[in-house]
């Protein structure tokens, strides 16, 4: 008898408890189904934001389009893509607008931009580092005093296997790195070997690769150590153009003082990025954005990118290769949070703007 009762007890327990469990399960799946109906909601609803900026960021890396394509139809992204797009300046730089000015006389500033610019580091007649900090975004802007000082660097294996911004640094003694122009990846393996289009080291034509363009052309410096962004051929760029170190990348974001039209977000999405300028008086600037969560940055697109550039006096800037390729070393050091998964989470890259000593 004591037998039968523990037994219908602990039926009754099994009883309770299964139902608890069907209940949780209830539970997770309603909480489930409803978070797919908000999810869905957002991604498919009369809001347009959250679409756009998915697509857009996913479909400019290289590894990560599948987060769009999932989500969306082609017809949907090309008509994403065609409504988020940057209307570049239909002008080359006039090197006229250029007045290397190192003298730095006064203490009077027009802004605490200029402030930040123009007051130097004690000691450091070289470089100074400043830190941008937004609501969204995180990052470091470096302002290089000596423009004849920058010059591009490329990986010891050009052609073969890319090299981290760290180790060109390194094999350029240089004290300022960030990286460059973008790079063809034909089997997705990010070996960063090979560049996109034209590498112009010391006034000679080191690499020449055709492929799709991104917006832009060649940026880089001349013999008289001004950001030349220019179309033209890779003939033209050294003869008439006179262009020591430069490579092609792009958009250009700043020309003659003239920003390009910026409808939507540009098509870039949120992400981190890099950017090069130069101001009037000759002072270059690297820009380097943290994104996807590093740092406590989610990242930037091309309007806040440019800003960032006008609101410090560029004349001339423009976007370089952005995402899992920002890096900023300075003295060895990485300075800024790389997301890409090789050393120290840097990718290994073709091409990096160095500043020597």
């Amino acid at each position: 008898m004591k037998n039968k009762k523990n037994e219908t007890k602990t039926r009754k327990k099994k009883i309770k408890v299964s139902l608890q469990v069907k209940r949780i399960f209830l539970l997770l799946f309603s909480l489930g189904i409803m978070g797919l109906s908000a999810s869905a909601f957002i991604l498919y609803g009369p809001w347009s934001w959250v679409r756009e900026r998915l697509i857009t960021t996913a479909m400019t890396t290289m590894s990560h389009q599948y987060l769009a394509q999932i989500f969306f139809d082609k017809a949907t992204i090309d008509e994403v893509l065609a409504n988020n797009r940057i209307i570049e300046i239909d002008e080359n730089t006039n090197p006229d607008l250029i007045k290397i000015d190192n003298s730095n006389s006064g203490n009077k500033y027009s802004s605490k931009y200029e402030k930040e610019i123009l007051e130097k580091d004690k000691g450091n007649d070289l470089f100074k580092v400043i830190r941008i900090s937004e609501l969204t975004y995180k990052g470091y802007l470096v302002a290089i005093y000596k423009p004849e000082k920058v010059k591009i660097g490329v990986t010891s294996k050009l052609g073969t296997t890319g090299q981290s911004v760290r180790v060109i640094a390194k094999n350029n003694n240089a004290r300022v790195t960030i990286n460059a122009s973008g790079f063809y990846d034909p089997n997705w393996n990010s070996n960063g070997a090979i560049p996109h289009g034209t590498v112009i080291k010391d006034g000679k034509v080191i690499w020449d690769y055709e492929d799709a363009k991104v917006g832009g052309g060649f940026v880089g410096f001349n013999e008289d150590n001004k950001l030349i962004l220019v179309r033209t051929d890779k003939y033209s760029a050294i003869s008439k153009y006179h262009l020591r170190d430069a490579i092609e990348f792009g958009p250009f974001l700043i020309v003659n003082g003239k920003a390009s039209f910026v409808e939507g977000d540009g098509g870039w999405g949120i992400a981190p990025r890099t950017a090069i300028g130069q101001r009037a008086d000759g002072i270059v600037l690297f820009l380097v954005i943290d994104g996807r969560g590093y740092g406590g940055s989610v990242g930037c697109g091309m309007v806040e990118l440019t800003k960032i550039m006008q609101r410090y006096g560029a004349v001339n800037a423009a976007n370089m290769d952005g995402g899992s390729s920002s890096g900023l070393i300075i003295d060895d050091e990485i300075i800024n949070h790389p997301t890409a998964g090789g050393d120290n989470g840097l990718r290994n890259l073709p091409t990096a703007w160095i500043v020597t000593e």
